[in-house]
Parts: C-alpha cells; structure tokens; sequence
C-alpha cells in the first residue's frame, strides 16, 4: 500500500481551480464548492442520515479526492497529468449515486457505538470509511459497465465511454479499487481494528468478485442456436449469484464495518450479523428483479432491461419454475430477444403465472421472516441493537424504485 502524507501536505498549487485549497476534515462544514458531491442534478439522497450529519458526511469527500489524486508520493510526475486524470475519474465515478452504501457505515456507527464513542473524530473517521465503501462501489461499477458495454450509469455516459478512455478504463478500476486501501492506511493504521477493516474489504471483493464471474458465465449458458439456456436459470444458481456478487457488499459490508469501530469483538454477533444482512441483500436484489420487470419507469427512473439481456433474474427462475410446458417453450424461444414482440411474449406468460401475486407474497413473507431473526438475536438487543437491521429492512419493505 501507498503511504500518504496528511493533506496539509499536498501539492496544492498544481492547478487549484480543480480542487479548492485544502482544509481540515470537518465534521460540520457544507461542501466545497469546485468539488462534485452531489448526484446527479444533485439530487438529494435518501435520509439515511438527517441533513446535517448528510452535510457532515459529504464534507469530507473533497479531502479523500486530494489524498487520492495529489499523493506527495507521486510529487516528480508532471502536473497536470496524472494528478488531475484521477481527480476526474474520482469524482465522475464516486459521488453521484444514492450513497446509500456509504452512509450506512456512519448511520450504523451512531446505533452501534456507545455515548463515550461518538467523538466529532470518531464519527469523521466513520464517514471516511463509508467514503471505502463508495470507492468500491465505482470500482466494481466501472468494471461491470466496461464488461456490458453500458453506455450510461447515474444519468451521465459511463467513464469507459469518455473521450480516450476506452478500455483504458480498466486501469482506472484498479485505481479506484487501490484508493480503498490507501485511505484505510491513512486513517486506520493506527486503530486497533485495522486489519479486521482490511480484512473485510479484502473479503467482500473476493466475494464480489466470484458472484460477477458466476453471472457472467451464466450469461454465456446459450442453445445450439444461439438462444438463452432459460432451463438452467434455477434458484441455486441464481442464489449464489446474488449472495455473493450482491449481498456482501451492498448490505452486509456496510454494517460489518461500524460493527469493527464500534469495537464489537464477538464472533457470535458477527455470526448472526452476517445471517441477518445476506437475507436482506438477497431481499433488495429480489426487489430489483420485480422492478425491472414491473416497476414504472417514471418512479424508478429506468426501463427494464432484464428480458431482453437475457438475465438470470428471480422474475424468470420463478416462471420457469411455475410455468407449464406450452408456456417454457414460450419463454425458451422468447427470452432474451431484444425484439418488442418476443418481450411482450415474455411478459403475457408472467402475466399468466401471476408473478405480481407470487412476489407479493415472497414480499411479506421474507419481511415477517427477517424481522422475526432481529427479534430473536441475542443477549435482548444490548449486544447487537435491533435498530441496526430495522432501519434497513423498514427501507425497502414495499419500496417501489
């Protein structure tokens, strides 16, 4: 890992007007003007935090842009070269999402963490580390954009599509991914719970990793001509799909992380942590599937894409599981052609199954279930509070974007 200097360090004369004169990390001062933190249209995101521990939280960004791309290790390149490339990249790729991720490590953290604790240190330290979290996020997002050849993410063309970026871009990935570590270097190495910090992010990109290379290959399960293998879309496979390239990180790393700062040292509140936060993140990835199919666009902000693409998706397991075999070979000919007639095709058998009705159910019947495992955990909540999980789960319960 790269080691860093403090950002009173920095070489801040090399093209200020991309970066305002630095300051010390705050807990309380508003954004900085010149830096992006906002998405897109800076939209407001959603109140995991109220407004002003959200303003907390973004006003540390702008100092993690200059640790990143100003590192007084590379001081002998020339200005303007690769300093700035990574600035941009940084703030093209980070930012501009819900942040939801990020600010469930701070939101985590002041459930977690005893009075004594919830130092104005403390508490900047645990919105750096929810900035990790979003640094991996545009890792793994630029990868998988550059893998689908996507050509839009967060209401902006993908990085890759940029001028002279191109496959390029992969070399962007990695750095962003290296930026995780480098600030947890920065900011933890001297806590007692940094390597536990490492060790989860190490984990969790594994984990990420193995769930991308199963969709992937799955994606490539095609007929002799050339038709998507619909009959080998079975929940098992989709299961694993989603707990590994989904769940970990979207849900359980988030909360795994306040749990380390917070000081929990228990491996049976992990155990029961971690049971908890993959049901959910299998949960919110289920939901996901239903909107694509079922959502309207005007609330969710996109058109589905999942029959089309083929995807392995809960919507198609489901029907394939339900389906009769007039209509599996309906769904076998039609699913994952792009052409508006095989879509329709597509939908009329779902419509048929009730998948609507089926997901209703699963809906209220996983929600009861979950929410009886936070009931049950235990040592009464004094260990693990409840809150932790609920907050969460009361989120996505019957969301509809």
């Amino acid at each position: 890992m790269h080691r860093l200097v403090s950002s009173t360090c920095l070489r801040l004369a090399r093209r200020p007007a991309l970066l305002p004169p630095s300051r010390p990390l705050s807990t309380s001062a508003a954004p900085r003007a010149g830096v992006v933190t906002g998405g897109a249209g800076n939209e407001v995101a959603p109140p995991l935090l109220p407004k002003e521990q959200l303003r907390e939280f973004m006003s540390v960004f702008p100092d993690l842009v200059r640790d990143i791309a100003f590192d007084q290790e590379y001081s002998a390149m020339p200005a303007g070269t690769v300093d700035e490339h990574i600035s941009r990249c940084i703030q093209h790729t980070v930012p501009k999402g819900k942040k939801n991720r990020g600010l469930t490590v701070p939101a985590s953290f002041r459930l977690l963490a005893s009075p004594s604790e919830l130092s104005a240190e403390n508490l900047r330290l645990a919105s750096v580390l929810g900035w990790c979290v979003e640094f991996l996020q545009a890792y793994l997002l630029l990868a998988d954009d550059i893998m689908d050849g996507s050509e839009t993410r967060r209401g902006q063309p993908c990085w890759h599509r940029m001028e002279g970026r191109g496959l390029a871009a992969f070399n962007d990935a990695i750095l962003l991914e290296q930026s995780v570590y480098v600030l947890l270097k920065k900011y933890f190495s001297d806590k007692p719970y940094y390597m536990d910090l490492v060790e989860e992010f190490r984990t969790v990109n594994r984990h990420t990793s193995v769930g991308q290379a199963l969709d992937l290959l799955t994606a490539q399960l095609k007929k002799e001509d050339g038709r998507v293998d619909v009959d080998a879309f079975d929940m098992a496979r989709y299961s694993s799909i989603v707990r590994h390239k989904t769940s970990y990180y979207s849900v359980y790393l988030p909360v795994v992380l306040a749990m380390r700062m917070a000081g929990i040292t228990r491996d049976e509140s992990y155990r029961t942590a971690k049971s908890i936060l993959l049901e959910m993140g299998k949960f919110f990835q289920i939901q996901d599937d239903y909107l694509d199919v079922y959502g309207d666009p005007e609330v969710t902000g996109k058109i589905g894409t999942d029959i089309q693409e083929g995807k392995c998706s809960w919507v198609i397991v489901v029907a394939m599981q339900r389906a009769n075999k007039e209509q599996k070979d309906v769904l076998r000919e039609n699913y994952g052609r792009r052409d508006e007639e095989a879509v329709a095709r597509v939908r009329e058998v779902f419509d048929k199954l009730k998948i609507d009705k089926v997901y209703k159910t699963y809906e209220e019947n996983t929600y009861n279930s979950i929410l009886n495992q936070i009931q049950q955990i235990p040592g009464e909540g004094k260990l693990l509070p409840p809150q932790v999980f609920t907050a969460f789960l009361e989120r996505i319960y019957q969301r509809n974007r």
